[in-house]
């Protein structure tokens, strides 16, 4: 019975519970940047490189020819498949950018959200005003 209750604490506690939203909510933002590379960037680098699929770019290292990867793997090949690294290489590059962007502004907006409290920070008292202004005199000698 002391497992269970000790079991139910550990699960109760803030920080497992964050934990857990934590990871959810990054398998959903997980899905929503995989879309935004896949629908909507790659799309334009397609375009960009001419409809260049590098996953299919790939170096058999029986030298044999092939006519794509997949008759390559089909036949069972040994193959060097640089292109699938270069698209994942370019998805890193930009899911690195978007989460860069991301935590910008979500740092932006935890610093708009400060600002207001700062202003509101009550004056210092006349003893460190007055100490203040006496060591900005002695400074000038």
């Amino acid at each position: 019975m002391s497992m269970v209750k000790e079991f139910r604490e550990f699960i109760a506690r803030g920080n497992v519970m964050d934990m857990a939203v934590g990871i959810i909510m990054g398998a959903a933002f997980t899905a929503i940047v995989n879309s935004m590379v896949g629908d909507l960037i790659m799309p334009i680098i397609g375009v960009a490189t001419s409809g260049v699929d590098f996953a299919d770019k790939f170096l058999a290292l029986d030298g044999q020819a092939y006519a794509n990867l997949k008759a390559a793997k089909d036949a069972g090949a040994p193959v060097m498949t640089y292109g699938q690294f270069i698209d994942a290489v370019i998805n890193f590059v930009i899911i690195s950018f978007v989460v860069f962007m991301l935590i910008k502004g979500v740092n932006t907006l935890k610093r708009k959200s400060e600002d207001p409290k700062a202003k509101d920070a009550p004056p210092p008292p006349k003893e460190v005003v007055l100490l203040t202004e006496i060591r900005d005199l002695l400074k000038k000698k």
